[in-house]
């Protein structure tokens, strides 16, 4: 005698077959979303990197959008002037990447029509406050970033952002070594970094995360370490002051705060956050590691 199922029983299998379905599509859903948080000091570089996905994997900036910045562009410029006058009778002046930019180009950015490039847009400079997030697809992955104020102040939001991280991008800027913290004039800015850089590397929290090292704004570092000796953030650098040495050194420095070394990796790149083709070079070659992370945890690398 054959065995029939009830219209409940057939329900009910089909319900199955519907659960089991849709956690195969989240499931295959879930392995095709990254989150990515961006960490690192105040002024490391990480909202130009936040600008750079928009330009690389979306559309760019539009006219429209580009105009909104004008004021934002004019605020730098005057800050910038403000600074140097506030400067002239030190030996030290720092001119941040906005005040050489705009400065070299106030006969452009003073047109009446003037609005701002894609590159201009790039290089302003606004303090992050809380949490900024951006979507994007790249090589059939669905990326979420995450941008936090790198000040003191507002570090303790990173919190919220941590649960089911996939990578950090932590950006450090070469050159700040130098340079004292805006919040703490006792602190350097590059002992800051490596403070900070020491306590997300080893936290529990992300002892299955990657972390892949932005050492950010290698062209000013080039220059400035002609005339300003790396003993003035690392006394005990014994080495030249060429930009392949002395960048090497600041890299070790950091990769040696990692005390899991047997389990973790460190992914350093050198980077130029306003170089649109060094971001689109780099973030190919970070995507191609969290895929290849993303295989092992399957199993299938």
């Amino acid at each position: 005698m054959g065995c029939t199922l009830s219209a409940e029983d057939k329900a009910a299998v089909e319900r199955s077959k519907m659960i089991d379905r849709n956690l195969r599509e989240d499931g295959e859903k879930a392995a095709k979303e990254v989150k990515l948080l961006l960490l690192g000091a105040g002024e490391s570089g990480k909202s130009t990197i936040v600008k750079q996905m928009k330009i690389i994997h979306e559309d760019g900036y539009s006219e429209d959008e580009c105009k909104q910045y004008k004021v934002v562009v004019y605020s730098n410029t005057i800050q910038s002037i403000i600074a140097i006058i506030r400067a002239m009778g030190r030996l030290k002046i720092d001119f941040g990447e906005a005040a050489r930019a705009y400065l070299n180009d106030l006969d452009r950015i003073s047109q009446s029509n003037y609005i701002p490039t894609q590159q201009d847009v790039l290089r302003t400079r606004v303090k992050t406050t809380g949490i900024v997030e951006t979507h994007f697809t790249f090589k059939d992955l669905y990326f979420k970033m995450f941008d936090v104020g790198g000040q003191r102040s507002e570090r303790k939001k990173w919190i919220h952002c941590f649960e089911g991280v996939t990578a950090i991008i932590f950006c450090v800027a070469l050159s700040d070594y130098d340079l004292v913290l805006a919040e703490d004039e006792e602190m350097n800015r590059m002992h800051e970094s490596m403070k900070l850089f020491d306590s997300i590397c080893n936290n529990k929290w992300f002892t299955e995360t990657s972390i892949i090292l932005f050492l950010n704004k290698k062209d000013l570092f080039e220059e400035k370490i002609k005339r300003s000796p790396l003993t003035i953030c690392y006394p005990e650098y014994t080495g030249s002051n060429t930009y392949e040495e002395a960048a090497a050194y600041i890299q070790c420095q950091f990769e040696d705060l990692n005390r899991r070394k047997d389990t973790k990796e460190i992914y350093t790149h050198f980077t130029c956050a306003t170089d649109t083709k060094n971001v689109q070079f780099v973030f190919d070659a970070v995507t191609d590691v969290i895929i290849k992370n993303n295989l092992k945890e399957c199993g299938l690398y």
